[in-house]
């Protein structure tokens, strides 16, 4: 059997096995989503958003990448936030980025790693640059790294307030909250480290003001 095979042949038995606990899960699954959370997350495997939080389908959209980025014009991840807050009216909107990310290691060396990643990690190099003061100051490379995780999971934060998207939904109808929140891999415990609402303010060169 091949591995593609075996998830397939997985996917038939956790699938027969919830029908055989609930009858209707699949047909009330089908017209249901109402998330109440946007989960912006790293592609990493061993981090997903349900079984860390212990939430069920239909309880959080979903949109992941590597090293957990808002890039600005990044169209993929911004129709997931406009569909999100201005359609699906989620109230809260994470960023989780985890410690012993290897997007954060990466960035912080000076490896090629050819043109795509190279783009992609220049966004987390800037990030060290805007705080490379306090981090040069820390001597322990794997506190360091954990201290750039949690720095980049609060840049992107702000990456999202900056967005004409957050700004209107927090003008109208003052919501939604954000949250950067980083997981750890050694003991499963998500740790808040950066919070905005809707009387958090931004530099003013990115605020609009005829939302």
């Amino acid at each position: 059997m091949t591995p593609v095979e075996k998830l397939l042949q997985s996917n038939k038995a956790w699938a027969a096995e919830v029908k055989s606990k609930d009858p209707d899960y699949f047909e009330r699954l089908s017209h249901l989503q109402t998330p109440e959370f946007l989960w912006i997350g790293c592609s990493d495997s061993r981090v997903p958003a349900d079984k860390i939080t212990g939430t069920q389908p239909g309880e959080i959209f979903v949109h992941r990448n590597i090293a957990n980025l808002v890039i600005h014009t990044d169209v993929n991840l911004l129709s997931v936030l406009d569909f999100a807050v201005t359609h699906l009216k989620v109230r809260h909107v994470i960023v989780c980025g985890h410690y012993g990310c290897g997007g954060v290691k990466a960035a912080m060396t000076n490896h090629d790693y050819k043109y795509v990643l190279n783009m992609w990690l220049r966004n987390i190099k800037d990030v060290y640059r805007l705080h490379r003061t306090e981090l040069d100051s820390i001597e322990d490379l794997e506190m360091r790294t954990d201290r750039l995780t949690e720095l980049n999971v609060k840049e992107q934060v702000l990456h999202l307030a900056k967005t004409s998207i957050i700004q209107r939904a927090w003008k109208k109808e003052e919501r939604p909250r954000l949250h950067g929140w980083v997981y750890g891999l050694k003991d499963g415990i998500i740790k808040p480290v950066f919070e905005m609402d809707h009387h958090s303010r931004i530099d003013p060169m990115y605020e609009y003001d005829d939302l």
